[in-house]
């Protein structure tokens, strides 16, 4: 029976060789199916969904895909994947290709193989229109100008002596831009001329350098390389691929040069530097800072909701109801969104305001549940005996009452705190750089996730220890002693 077993293990671990040996070509023809790693985050015109049919994509790429897999003899099929991480994804197998604007880096170019480029682009500098004084990259010294993170732009930016700001979005640099947030916007001209150019308060200061979107795959699968290249160059022969960007807009005198890829200088991937640990300190102190003021706004905040709720009249004791239900009810990542760019033509605040503001104000409705279980844990009785004492229905809830139920609810507001902490990361979509975001940022620097974030991870529990072993030790002085 053990040497059947042994025999069974044995076979699949060759079947599992043979599988990974096989190259990308005979696995996508066996398959039948050509797996792309795209964003539709991106928008229009790469990859986006059909506003008439949501379940289908529409798109300059979308229609190139399904051009190369009709040449391979096989169906293109999406997968969504973050735009950030396409390249990881990529090298872990999570699909065959990655096409979705990828600009060809040196950086890139060390970790995947590119195939030849299906589009020339540039890099657009964007800047609000009665701001006569900027004409070009020179004149944004100590000025904040977004870009998306791990883009070209960002190489570009960060040579420079200027404050970058990182996005995930295509829109919101423009948004910030146009509303004063920032002095300028460095994208790819497809992105600048329909998300940025189209806004009449904006227009093009300059352009700040050049490159080419190619389609990126694992390097040991060369087949699959030289196929997709023979299908590329013969879209071009054929017309299709101009037809395709005519059709969207895109084609001009760029790309009937851009056949083949830039020659580009070898370049090993960086070591984790000093300069890298000073990020992460400054990352790791924007997070404390902002936690602890979004927790003290949360502590005051929920201490007053229970108070209105429990004490306050009938319609105080319901917008403190409704106020609890709505900010427990949705994502504390779609109430930022709200808070940054949804108020901005009405109320423009600052990404690091709005952070502190929409995390204290989310967890105001988890601490006034709290509260509220402290001060419905305080037996009746003690409060009748403050009365018939003589002292007012105040003065008894602010000697009595309230210490006790403040002295119950420690060992939970301690733990949130914690979780406030850690919920902290997600003020990088409002362009914060935390922990989490240098974690990422530095990831893209050095072509590794570990060594990150594993530094990030200890950061991390260096700072929640300290506070989880301080809420266990509330959590057994306050507790009730049972006689």
């Amino acid at each position: 029976m053990k040497a059947r077993f042994a025999l069974f293990v044995v076979a699949v671990a060759c079947v599992a060789a043979l599988a990974f040996a096989d190259d990308g070509l005979a696995r996508v023809q066996r398959q039948q199916v050509l797996r792309w790693g795209g964003d539709v985050q991106g928008g229009e015109p790469y990859a986006y969904q059909d506003a008439h049919d949501s379940r289908h994509l529409i798109g300059f790429e979308v229609e190139i895909a399904d051009a190369l897999a009709r040449r391979l003899g096989v169906k293109a099929e999406f997968v969504q994947n973050d735009w950030s991480t396409l390249i990881p994804s990529l090298e872990r197998g999570d699909f065959d290709v990655a096409m979705n604007g990828l600009e060809v880096t040196a950086a890139r170019r060390s970790r995947v193989a590119f195939s030849d480029p299906y589009y020339a682009f540039e890099e657009t500098l964007v800047v609000r229109r009665d701001d006569s004084a900027v004409q070009g990259l020179d004149d944004l010294d100590d000025k904040r100008v977004g870009t998306l993170a791990n883009s070209m732009a960002h190489e570009i930016l960060r040579a420079r002596r200027l404050e970058v700001v990182l996005y995930e979005g295509v829109e919101e640099p423009y948004i910030d831009l146009e509303g004063g947030r920032l002095a300028a916007v460095l994208l790819d001209n497809v992105i600048a001329e329909r998300y940025g150019l189209v806004r009449p308060a904006l227009r093009k200061a300059a352009t700040a350098g050049s490159g080419v979107y190619a389609i990126a795959l694992r390097r040991d699968e060369p087949e699959l390389l030289t196929a997709l290249n023979d299908a590329l160059r013969d879209m071009r022969r054929s017309g299709e691929l101009q037809a395709i960007l005519t059709r969207w807009h895109l084609w001009d005198e760029r790309q009937a040069t851009a056949t083949s890829l830039p020659t580009a200088a070898s370049e090993s991937a960086p070591a984790l530097t000093a300069t890298h640990l000073i990020l992460f300190l400054r990352a790791a102190a924007a997070t404390v800072f902002i936690s602890s003021l979004a927790m003290l706004l949360a502590v005051i905040g929920g201490l007053g909701l229970s108070l209105l709720r429990r004490y306050g009249a009938r319609s105080a004791q319901l917008a403190a109801q409704i106020y609890i239900e709505v900010f427990r009810g949705t994502p504390v990542l779609l109430q930022l969104y709200v808070l940054y760019y949804g108020l901005a033509p009405v109320l423009t605040l600052n990404a690091f305001t709005a952070a502190v503001l929409g995390l204290g104000l989310n967890y105001a409705a988890y601490e006034a549940e709290l509260y509220r279980a402290g001060l419905d844990a305080v037996p009746v009785g003690q409060n009748e005996a403050a009365l018939a004492l003589g002292m007012s229905r105040r003065l008894a809830l602010r000697r009595i009452i309230l210490p006790q139920a403040v002295r119950i609810a420690l060992p939970g507001v301690a733990n949130d705190f914690i979780a406030l902490l850690k919920d902290s990361s997600l003020v990088s979509v409002i362009t914060v750089v935390e922990l989490t975001k240098q974690m990422t940022i530095t990831a893209v620097d050095l072509r590794s996730w570990l060594v990150p974030g594993a530094l990030c991870a200890a950061l991390y529990m260096a700072l929640s220890f300290p506070l989880s072993r301080l809420a266990r030790r509330l959590e057994r002085r306050l507790s009730p002693v049972s006689r």
